[in-house]
Order: structure tokens, then sequence, then C-alpha cells
């Protein structure tokens, strides 16, 4: 039997509650629990005393029998001092890239930096030969062209 320690939702339509409460996994939302161990009203100011309330003791009985806390209960139990606060990265996981991906973008960035490495000695190349044709052209020029 896994436990969570999961949101009940209640209240009206806009107007949420929720109770904190142990239930196991499987058990649907709203439905069955094992024990409400406190309550959370998103709807009362942060500052305000009634927005959370928390059975702690109930709360590490439970914990200590196995149960897991959500990600948003866990963050709640940090506010008040009963958990550590969760890590909180700042991209999920779900859509961070693939191996493949990364694989890709880090040869398509060597490929990119071994072009631009070589295309300013191609440059530097290609204008010596400029130079180099220019010069005799430029003779050609100065040249007297016979008359008959």
């Amino acid at each position: 039997m896994a436990l969570k320690i999961r949101l009940s939702r209640g209240g009206s339509k806009k107007r949420p509650f929720y109770r904190i409460v142990v239930a196991e996994a499987a058990a649907p939302r709203d439905g069955r629990y094992v024990e409400r161990v406190g309550h959370y009203n998103p709807m009362v100011p942060k500052e305000h005393e009634n927005r959370l309330s928390v059975n702690g003791e109930r709360v590490k009985f439970w914990m200590d029998r196995g149960a897991q806390p959500t990600d948003r209960v866990h963050k709640l139990l940090s506010l008040v001092d009963i958990l550590k606060a969760p890590e909180i990265r700042d991209q999920p996981k779900k859509s961070a890239i693939g191996k493949k991906r990364a694989e890709r973008e880090a040869e398509a960035a060597q490929e990119a930096s071994a072009v631009a490495e070589e295309a300013p000695a191609e440059e530097a190349e290609q204008e010596a030969s400029a130079v180099a044709e220019e010069a005799p052209a430029e003779e050609a020029e100065q040249e007297p062209k016979p008359t008959e």
C-alpha cells in the first residue's frame, strides 16, 4: 500500500479550498483518504494565519510509515519548516533535450568552429592570389602597344 500526502480539492467553482490528506496512491484525488492532516486555502492573503494549517506530528508520523508528499505539498510543508525546500529546476526534466540531439548540436558547433577557423586562412590566400593576379594585369596595361 503506497501512501501519498497530497491535496484534496474542495470548495465551489473558482473558489478552491484544499485539504492536506494522507491517501493511497491509487485513490481518486477527491475520494477516500486515510487521514486529514491539514488544510490550505489559497484565497486568503499569504500572511493570513488561516492560509495554511498543518498537524506536523501526524505528517512526520506518516512519513516515517513511508508516505511520500507530492511536489506541491512538499513546497507547502517547507513553508511551515517540516521539510527542507524542494529543489526547483530552471528547466523541467520533461522539456530537457535528449542525448542524441545534444550530441548532434555539439558536432554542429565543432564543424562551425572548424569552418570559422579555416575561413580566415582561405580568405588570406585568396587575397594574396588576387593581389598577385592584379600585378601582372597592371603591368600589361602599362606596356606600349606596337602600332602598325
